[in-house]
C-alpha cells in the first residue's frame, strides 16, 4: 500500500494532465482505493472508463453510482464509429482481436489524445504475465503509445525516473509489485 500510494504522489507532482484508467475489475477498483487513501478521500485527477459497449448494464450502473458518489471527474471512452459501423465482433467481419483493439486499444488512444492525457495510471502487475515483469513504474511510451521494453528506465533501489523526453507519453503502473493475492488479500483486508 505504502509503495502505491508513493507512486502515485510522485505522479500526481510530476505530470499535468494526469488520468486514472479504470475497467472496473478487481485491480483498478483497488488502484482506485489507493488513490482514495493517496489524495485523503478524493481523487485529483479525471478517471477515463473505455466502454466497449459489451459490459453488462449492472457494470455501467456502478461505474456510474460510483462516480456520482465518490465525485469522481470521468470521462468514458468509446469507438462509436466502429460500434455504428457494425464491423466489430460477433456480427461484423473483424476477428474477437480486432474487435478487441478497435473497441479497447482504438478507443483508448482517441480518448487520450482527445483529452490531452500525456500521463495515466494503469492497474497492471508483473505477475499477470511475462512481458510485463519488465514494465516500469514510470513507463514511457512512443508517440503512437508503442512500449519497447529495451527503452525503458531503470528503477533500481526503488528509486523511480520521472523525466522524459518531450511527446512522451507515461504509463503508470501503481500495482506493479502486487501479486493476484495481494489484490484479493487487500480488497478483503479494506472490505472493498
Amino acid at each position: 500500500e505504502a509503495q502505491s500510494v508513493y507512486i502515485m504522489r510522485e505522479a500526481f507532482a510530476k505530470f499535468e494532465n494526469l488520468a486514472m484508467l479504470w475497467s472496473i475489475g478487481k485491480d483498478s477498483n483497488v488502484m482506485m482505493w489507493l488513490a482514495r487513501k493517496a489524495f485523503f478521500g478524493n481523487v485529483p485527477f479525471p478517471i477515463v472508463h473505455v466502454d466497449t459497449h459489451y459490459k453488462i448494464p449492472e457494470m455501467i450502473e456502478f461505474r456510474d453510482k460510483q462516480a456520482k458518489e465518490l465525485g469522481l471527474d470521468l470521462v468514458v471512452g468509446e469507438n462509436t464509429a466502429a460500434l455504428k459501423a457494425g464491423t466489430t465482433f460477433p456480427n461484423g467481419k473483424a476477428t474477437r482481436v480486432e474487435c478487441c483493439g478497435m473497441l479497447k486499444k482504438d478507443a483508448l488512444q482517441a480518448t487520450l489524445h482527445a483529452k490531452g492525457f500525456t500521463a495515466v495510471f494503469a492497474g497492471i502487475r508483473r505477475d499477470e504475465e511475462g512481458t510485463r515483469a519488465k514494465e516500469r513504474y514510470f513507463s514511457p511510451r512512443g508517440k503512437d503509445f508503442a512500449w519497447d521494453f529495451k527503452e525503458q528506465p531503470p528503477e533500481l533501489w526503488d528509486q523511480v525516473k520521472t523525466d522524459v523526453e518531450p511527446d512522451t507519453h507515461i504509463r503508470i503502473h501503481p500495482l506493479l509489485h502486487w501479486t493476484e493475492v495481494n489484490i484479493w488479500e487487500y480488497i478483503h483486508q479494506e472490505v472493498i
